[in-house]
């Protein structure tokens, strides 16, 4: 049954990446507009969502859920980092694949995916994981696609996206519930995080017509619908963790999905943004996009068998 719904869901925002095609093939914008949409999303949408999840009423078992999710976020980016660090010397992978492997598209369908099939009261628990996940984009990641030697965390703690978790933490620690009005406005942004993601997509796929050129494509592809996956998988049902706290196995779920979506949309607002290799991050977007909605469920499925 989750699984019908996932799909349904998916189904739904491809229907908005075809619209973002729709806009670029009748002349209406540019496929390089989306860069615009990308520093909105990045600085703008991304950090409503954070603030927007964590306000919520205070209770031990979210809490202690919370530490769970966060917990396991840590313990998967750590075996991947390692595991893709293993892989790109053996296959010689360059930034942008190691960091499409490793980080996914949870910033952009965590939250709606969530929501649709679990219910929005489970999405405190997306925050853990887009914590942990935001920290390691605007670090490890940017040091890998950038070719930077080291980590600025002047930077890393300055960052929008970075000032919204601690904000979000605190104000959820000490139950602060925002004005009703201002909480109107975070929540209208937040909710467009999904179709806005999709929508940069479907622009940059209008105009892409390299695709097939990139020859390890769907080897990259492969692994990060499958093989992290599956890796998730196995950490997860059978390390114990879920026997930690109550509702332990669907918290564990959500943190399955967040690993399970395409590659990350960030990188490719990133690669825009910094001016490294945005086509190839797109096209490794694209396809794992593409693809992600037969893969999703069946991840889904093994997860629950």
């Amino acid at each position: 049954m989750i699984s019908l719904i996932l799909a349904k869901k998916i189904l739904s925002l491809f229907l908005v990446m075809a619209l973002g095609i729709v806009l670029v093939r009748c002349g209406i914008v540019r496929s390089r507009d989306s860069k615009v949409l990308s520093m909105i999303s990045l600085y703008l949408v991304m950090p409503c969502v954070i603030i927007s999840s964590f306000q919520v009423k205070y209770q031990p078992e979210i809490l202690n859920g919370l530490l769970l999710a966060l917990a396991t976020a840590v313990l998967l980016h750590l075996v991947l980092i390692v595991v893709v660090g293993f892989l790109g010397k053996v296959l010689k992978l360059d930034g942008v694949e190691e960091t499409s492997l490793i980080y996914s598209n949870a910033g952009n369908l965590i939250i709606p995916i969530v929501t649709a099939i679990l219910g929005k009261e489970w999405v405190i628990y997306t925050s853990a994981f887009l914590s942990v996940q935001l920290f390691l984009l605007w670090s490890h990641a940017k040091m890998k696609l950038c070719g930077e030697k080291g980590i600025d965390l002047k930077k890393i703690l300055t960052n929008i996206n970075m000032i919204a978790i601690f904000a979000g933490v605190l104000l959820f620690l000490l139950q602060i519930q925002l004005p009703a009005p201002v909480q109107d406005a975070v929540d209208s942004i937040s909710s467009m995080v999904g179709p806005m993601g999709m929508l940069i997509l479907g622009m940059l796929i209008a105009e892409m017509k390299k695709l097939m050129s990139y020859h390890r494509l769907w080897w990259i592809t492969l692994l990060r619908l499958v093989g992290i996956p599956l890796i998730g998988i196995v950490l997860l049902k059978y390390s114990g963790l879920a026997a930690l706290v109550p509702e332990g196995r669907t918290i564990l779920l959500v943190t399955l999905l967040a690993i399970c979506t395409p590659s990350a949309s960030t990188l490719t607002q990133m690669a825009q943004v910094y001016g490294k290799d945005a086509d190839y991050a797109s096209a490794i977007n694209v396809v794992t996009t593409l693809l992600c909605i037969v893969t999703m469920p069946l991840m889904v499925a093994l997860y629950q068998m």
